[in-house]
């Protein structure tokens, strides 16, 4: 297939590409702003609140939501199932910018971002939880960065390099698989250590096991909802192939995501029964907490399995963008709403504007460099030197 030219309005002036532009230039001022007055002067972090929005939203959820990528090669190359292998590429990419993005925000919180290898180069603690995330982290943006390879190699012409990076596909899928259960989980870890400060409805022995599951579930809406949007914005980049299969990617990962929530209902309930915390749940936290769990966990699982079902497309992505709002809810519950529960009211954290526009400047990044990439890179349709030796080698279940 020869290769389709860009017309997404690139160099026009766009009510996207002005909006971008004002996030982008409000971006890099609060960043000059950061990094000349510290973290006091974008934030309103404290002793009492050292992790806000830039943890919550941009590390917890931003991790989750990057779960497409481990957990649709995970389903192409560990188990087999080769005619889901169109939403592969476009997942690694959403997978290896919310990574990057990750990191880029650590460098914002961390106070001194220059020093975030210094753990890995000058003092190993190898005991600590946040030690092992790091190094999860780390390792799994570099596998990213290599299963994406193929692509990037293909584009420049790199044939050679190329053949070696897809060689490498069934290693690096199984270590990225390991690395992920390893950091989803110890993610949740963390806050095993503050039973005092997180409330009872949200602290459990299983957070670790909650915030594995859960982020199979945002992997697979996120693959949804992100091919909703390539085909609506990017369809002519997509080969027959691509534009065949997004249909069929979209069902099956729906049919998935229906039974991995009812799974993570089912031990969510597990998780009240277990403590004991029953009565709980006619506080107002428990009423907030049952809307998160009823709203947005059993209503997006009806609402995937109704349209698996009937095999309606609207209401699957519906269920999608549903899901996906879920675990946002989810991780800024447990890192922020119901975290430090029980100060008062003028004492509790509420994220400054500035550390809200830094999140919403990131993510405007991630759209961007996705957009860019896909615009250039065959992320959408195989690229034509290539052609014949990815329809023999993915023939199989198509």
């Amino acid at each position: 297939m020869p290769e389709k030219r860009i017309h997404l309005g690139s160099g026009r002036i766009t009510p996207f590409n002005l909006v971008s532009g004002v996030i982008i230039v409000l971006g890099l001022m609060i960043t000059v702003i950061r990094y000349t007055g510290g973290l006091a002067a974008v934030t309103r972090l404290s002793d009492y609140n050292p992790w806000g929005i830039w943890i919550g939203f941009d590390l917890l959820v931003g991790v989750a939501l990057a779960a497409g990528g481990y957990v649709t090669s995970a389903a192409v190359y560990v188990f087999g199932l080769k005619r889901y292998h169109s939403a592969v590429r476009p997942a690694v990419l959403t997978g290896f910018l919310g990574y990057a993005l990750v990191v880029a925000a650590l460098t914002y919180d961390v106070g001194r971002g220059w020093r975030l290898p210094y753990p890995f180069l000058v003092q190993q603690g190898t005991t600590s939880v946040l030690f092992e995330v790091a190094a999860c982290v780390a390792l799994y943006l570099t596998v990213l960065f290599l299963e994406f390879s193929p692509a990037a190699l293909e584009w420049l012409g790199l044939k050679r390099a190329r053949n070696l990076a897809v060689k490498m596909t069934m290693v690096l899928t199984i270590f990225g698989v390991i690395l992920s259960t390893l950091h989803q989980s110890s993610l949740g870890s963390l806050f095993l250590i503050a039973p005092s400060k997180l409330h009872p409805l949200w602290y459990s022995p299983y957070l670790p096991v909650y915030f594995f599951v859960s982020s199979i579930t945002a992997g697979l809406s996120m693959v949804i909802v992100e091919g909703a949007l390539s085909g609506r914005y990017l369809s002519h980049k997509m080969d027959p192939a691509h534009l065949a299969d997004k249909d069929q990617v979209a069902l099956g990962f729906a049919k998935a995501a229906a039974f991995i929530l009812a799974g993570y209902f089912a031990i969510k309930v597990m998780g009240i029964s277990v403590g004991n915390h029953w009565n709980l749940l006619s506080t107002p936290y428990g009423l907030w907490f049952l809307l998160e769990l009823v709203g947005f966990v059993a209503l997006p699982c009806f609402l995937y399995a109704i349209g698996v079902r009937e095999r309606n497309l609207t209401i699957i992505k519906t269920a999608a963008v549903w899901t996906v709002l879920g675990i946002v809810l989810n991780r800024l519950n447990v890192s922020l709403v119901a975290f430090n529960w029980h100060l008062p009211a003028g004492e509790r954290y509420f994220p400054h504007w500035m550390e809200i526009g830094l999140s919403v400047f990131l993510v405007t990044v991630g759209i961007l460099v996705f957009r860019f990439i896909a615009l250039r890179m065959p992320i959408f349709y195989e690229h034509p030197e290539f052609e014949e030796n990815e329809k023999h080698s993915y023939s199989v279940d198509r």
